[in-house]
């Protein structure tokens, strides 16, 4: 009877006008009520009836008031959805389509829906994957939350599942883009190639790899010198800037690398066939010569050319390994001109790693993690692959090329698609120095720390210590690597100059670059410059790919060890990340990560401080982790639904007290 009295009503928005307002984040919780988060250090208690306004991340302001001698939050305007396109499945409640979102703090809501036009909810099933898109609020529409469904991206039950969702999620595509009838050579006619395909070129891939885009050769002088020639696919001959073709690979920035498949950023038949290097055919390439003096000095020689050229081997990873580090291979056995560029290959790599770790920065080797996949895309095994000689070859060559494609671009143009890293964030540089200088020293100063060499200096002192804590530690200090157009050093390579154009059937910053790299060869304007907007641009889709590929591999990782708390398997894993809830580790032999809550380390509150400024874990007030650490641990958890990893260390903190 007093629901529609005008009078009450506006009683209680004077009331509710006089109460304060509060603006922050909603965290919801399994339980069914939530919290508003206005800072790191303010929350405040939802209720389950105002929750059922709101769900988590929505940003909001809410009134604050007293119930119960306790301060609640009652969601009242709502600032920006939490959830807006997003991937869910399909539920059908009373015959009604409804839909769950794909969120951890999502999945117990149900949410009412309808599909696009176009798209019919009979062809839907209970569990099928869905992209859906949150078209109504219930603080801005009384009527509640409302799904409209834009796309079906699998089936319930299929198991390309894990690549079409995570593909969805991201609003990446999932297949190459569709080609042209006839590819035509379209360079400018001034460009002239030289023809150097009699000189023993090889490529060195993984044995599956069809877009072969680097092929090498050298020659080693009496004095020790090396001259290295690197030829790269030239994709560029074939696609014109603002071409409908050009504009697609823009829009993909990237080849996307996923678990088990690629997902290219040009056509198949011009990235593995048309441009591929592939062995004993002609192919139009970039080059780049240089003179590597023997001490692993890069000289002033660089030239770049056009070329036709030829690979006269392919040759894997494995093959060139076992050749170089056993003194041959069974399954291949090179002929002199091949056996004699892969030896001098090898000797110019190790002249010029010895010069990086002594003169920029080293990077530790770390396997890299390979799903080996049936054709039901189950996973039959996770292969942890060492980084071997061929690969390091292979690395400095690239690393050589790109400094002196660096060199070019900023000495014709100050301009180009650079990789840079601006080393530490300047509000960090005090805690830095008060961290790595030993008690009484000043080796490192916020001065020397703002230079080039001094970053470097540090990073290889870094190296130098019996554990990797301190390194761990100091990244989070650190900047992001950039993408940008403007020539600056690269500090976590201690490179004052890096710039890639080794791989542009790839990237398309190495278009942007063999392009500029042309205008150079021929002294002309470049019919493509390196425009502001490029290095965002290309840095976002980095950013998603890279989620998609962790999203993936976390989907797989649970496939594969989701019965591993049962077997009670003890796996290796090495620490990353110590926050206030727990410890990250990575699983050292199939690369997973996994979460180690501070309960399952010891469950007295009382004895356990988790400090999460200095990377450590201390029971009885004595450090028993840190960052870097290596440790056993056991798996407790596998959720397929969340994707998610619980871990607990079998060290018995309890019992060793007890002791």
């Amino acid at each position: 009877m007093f629901q529609d009295n005008p009078l009450l009503a506006q009683l209680k928005q004077q009331i509710q006008e006089t109460l304060p307002k509060k603006e922050g984040t909603i965290k919801a919780t399994d339980k069914g009520f939530g919290f508003l988060e206005v800072d790191s250090k303010t929350s405040y208690f939802i209720p389950p009836p105002y929750m059922k306004k709101c769900m988590h991340g929505d940003k909001v302001v809410a009134i604050i008031r007293t119930e119960k001698e306790r301060k609640v939050a009652e969601p009242e305007e709502l600032i920006e959805k939490g959830l807006s396109r997003f991937i869910g499945r399909v539920k059908f409640h009373k015959g009604k389509l409804n839909v769950v979102p794909d969120q951890p703090q999502l999945k117990k809501l149900s949410l009412k829906a309808k599909t696009q036009k176009g798209l019919k909810s009979d062809d839907l099933k209970e569990g099928d994957w869905i992209v859906g898109h949150l078209i109504r609020h219930p603080l801005t529409d009384e009527s509640g939350f409302f799904v409209e469904i834009s796309q079906k991206v699998a089936d319930a039950d299929d198991k390309i599942a894990p690549w079409w969702v995570t593909l969805a999620e991201n609003d990446l595509p999932n297949s190459e883009p569709k080609g042209i009838d006839q590819w035509q050579i379209l360079d400018d006619t001034a460009l002239e190639r030289r023809d150097i395909s009699h000189l023993p070129f090889v490529t060195i891939d993984g044995e599956s790899t069809k877009d072969m885009d680097d092929a090498l050769y050298i020659e080693k002088s009496e004095s020790g010198d090396f001259k290295l020639v690197v030829a790269i696919a030239d994709p560029t001959a074939y696609i014109v800037p603002d071409s409908e073709m050009d504009k697609v690979a823009r829009e993909r920035g990237f080849t996307i690398y996923l678990p088990g498949r690629n997902i290219p950023m040009l056509p198949r038949d011009l990235a593995d066939d048309l441009c591929s290097l592939m062995e004993n055919e002609v192919r139009p390439a970039l080059c780049c010569s240089v003179t590597i003096d023997n001490t692993g000095m890069i000289a002033d020689d660089i030239e770049f050319f056009a070329a036709q050229i030829k690979s006269h081997a392919k040759l894997s990873y494995d093959h060139v390994s076992d050749f170089l580090e056993n003194g041959g291979c069974d399954e291949w056995q090179p002929d002199a001109d091949i056996a004699k560029v892969v030896s001098e290959l090898y000797e110019f790599s190790k002249v010029r790693a010895n010069w990086r770790e002594q003169n920029a920065v080293v990077f530790p080797d770390r396997p890299d993690y390979r799903f080996e996949l049936s054709e039901d895309n189950d996973v039959i095994v996770i292969h942890a692959d060492k980084r071997r000689s061929a690969n390091r070859l292979v690395e400095e060559a690239m690393i050589t090329a790109n400094i002196c494609g660096g060199r070019i671009l900023k000495t014709s143009f100050d301009s180009g698609v650079f990789n840079t890293h601006a080393g530490f964030k300047p509000e960090k540089l005090a805690e830095v120095v008060a961290l790595v200088n030993p008690e009484g020293e000043q080796a490192f100063t916020e001065e020397s720390l703002t230079d080039l060499n001094g970053f470097a200096e540090l990073r290889r002192w870094l190296a130098s210590q019996e554990t990797s804590y301190l390194d761990n530690r100091i990244r989070k200090f650190q900047a992001y690597s950039e993408i940008g157009n403007k020539p600056l050093p690269h500090y976590a390579m201690g490179l004052d100059i890096y710039a890639t154009w080794t791989s542009p059937i790839r990237k398309y910053g190495d278009m942007i670059n063999h392009r500029l790299l042309k205008a150079h060869i021929l002294a002309k304007d470049p019919v493509q410059t390196a425009d502001e907007n490029i290095g965002d641009e290309l840095a976002l889709r980095r950013k998603l790919h890279n989620m998609a590929e962790r999203g993936v591999s976390d989907w797989l990782y649970t496939r594969t060890l989701a019965n591993e708390p049962s077997n009670k398997t003890v796996f290796n894993a090495e620490i990353f990340d110590v926050n206030r809830a727990g410890m990250r580790v990575r699983l050292v032999e199939n690369g997973a990560s996994a979460f180690i809550p501070s309960s399952l380390i010891l469950s007295e509150k009382e004895r356990l401080e988790v400090n999460s400024d200095e990377g450590r874990v201390l029971v009885d007030k004595e450090v028993v982790f840190q960052l870097g650490d290596t440790l056993e641990v056991v798996l407790t958890d596998v959720n397929q639904e969340t994707r998610s990893i619980v871990a607990k260390p079998t060290v018995n903190f309890t019992q060793k007290q007890d002791q």
